[in-house]
């Protein structure tokens, strides 16, 4: 990599760039439903997203991260879902996914978030801390990829919700 990635919280300058970079980052994934840019617009229309970062370099986006509030179950406050991220094929595998992950995380710490959960690959996020908690669950995953990470020391037990956005399709409902 010749130039340096910049990490910056997304502007409305963003978003077209963000939707490309997410759609090329899902593209060929057989794991995904290639709702992923939906996902995201939908949580940004409904202002929760709690933390939305950019990589960038030379001034293009190339990479994106979006951490939103979840509810548990057992009413433990202040956890986030991380979720999508998204960094463009060719510059995949160059450590700015990690960047993205550690960046957000740091923020989260810094907003005094108490724990953070996900889907995705074991084998990668548990690099972060991340791991399969006993007694917490996100119904209808395996629990093999439902992964969290508490930034507190507390873990909580229950249900994890999150929210609605995540079950955007792309699909417009009502009349239109």
């Amino acid at each position: 990599m010749t130039s340096e990635i910049a990490i910056r919280s997304e502007t409305t300058h963003d978003i077209e760039a963000i939707a490309e970079v997410t759609v090329a980052a899902f593209q060929t994934l057989k794991v995904s439903n290639h709702t992923e840019q939906f996902i995201i617009e939908a949580l940004r229309s409904a202002k929760v997203l709690t933390v939305s970062l950019v990589a960038e370099v030379d001034g293009r986006v190339i990479g994106h991260i979006v951490f939103s509030l979840v509810t548990i179950s057992d009413g433990t406050q202040d956890w986030y879902g991380l979720g999508p991220v998204s960094v463009l094929p060719e510059y995949q595998r160059q450590g700015i996914g990690k960047a993205l992950i550690h960046e957000g995380l740091s923020r989260l710490k810094s907003m005094h978030a108490r724990g953070c959960c996900l889907v995705g690959h074991p084998e990668y996020y548990k690099k972060f801390g991340f791991d399969n908690i006993p007694g917490l669950v996100h119904e209808g995953v395996p629990p093999e990829v439902f992964l969290a990470l508490s930034l507190d020391g507390n873990t909580p037990h229950g249900t994890v919700t999150f929210h609605e956005g995540f079950k955007a399709d792309g699909q417009r409902s009502g009349g239109g």
